[in-house]
């Protein structure tokens, strides 16, 4: 995937698909982190991959995010800033917050080259965590990285859009009075809108189109 198609398309995903990722694509996208900037070479981080459910729904407590649940794959980042400390004093601590960051950043980018999806999360429990996996205290965890396939909406195809038009149909003002075909309009979610001074009940409709429901139709759903 082009880097900068990478930059524009990656966003935050909190609704995962059923589809389990395959743990080898997940394995390379962390060996992308080896490549962020480290100063004085000194590694300080660990990507702790977690896939027991028991586990990821602790997790998800500690973090307050129903959604991290539902994900095949919790990744932690942890790092150890001990050494970064020891060779650059209290800036240490500045550097080491500075790498996890940059490469977090490539995971993330990695993550969308293989056409998964997660979604930094930063806030959470951080005793809780270190106790369900056994993290030393010295260890910060930096960030929890759901890992999945996102959720996609589908189109609904014609055959459903006009069967649930019969269902619109059965009960209308126009069904009710003539018995006959009826037409129906047919619209999206973003092509409503709601306008000052009007009545409970009522929306403006922007773009729409009309389809017309056969009386046969709505006569079998009425017997």
């Amino acid at each position: 995937m082009d880097l900068d198609k990478a930059i524009k398309e990656r966003k935050s995903t909190r609704k995962f698909s059923h589809k389990k990722p395959d743990w080898r694509d997940l394995i390379e996208c962390i060996d992308s982190v080896r490549f962020a900037p480290m100063a004085g070479d000194n590694f300080s981080l660990k990507f702790v991959i977690v896939s027991d459910k028991k586990k990821i729904g602790k997790i998800a407590e500690a973090c307050q995010q129903d959604f991290l649940a539902k994900a095949h794959y919790l990744v932690v980042v942890c790092s150890n800033p001990e050494r970064t400390i020891n060779a650059y004093g209290k800036r240490g601590e500045i550097y080491a917050r500075q790498q996890a960051g940059a490469a977090i950043q490539n995971f993330l980018l990695k993550i969308e080259e293989k056409n998964l999806a997660t979604c930094w999360v930063g806030h959470f429990v951080d005793n809780q965590i270190k106790r369900e996996l056994e993290i030393s205290d010295e260890v910060n965890i930096e960030a929890i990285l759901p890992i999945g396939y996102a959720f996609e909406k589908t189109k609904p195809s014609k055959t459903e859009i006009y069967e649930a038009g019969v269902f619109v149909a059965r009960y209308s003002q126009d069904w009710r009075d003539n018995k006959n075909d009826v037409k129906i309009s047919v619209f999206t979610g973003k092509n409503i809108s709601k306008e000052k001074g009007m009545k409970p009940g009522l929306w403006k409709v922007g773009r729409s189109k009309t389809i017309t429901i056969k009386k046969k139709d709505i006569a079998k759903i009425e017997k």
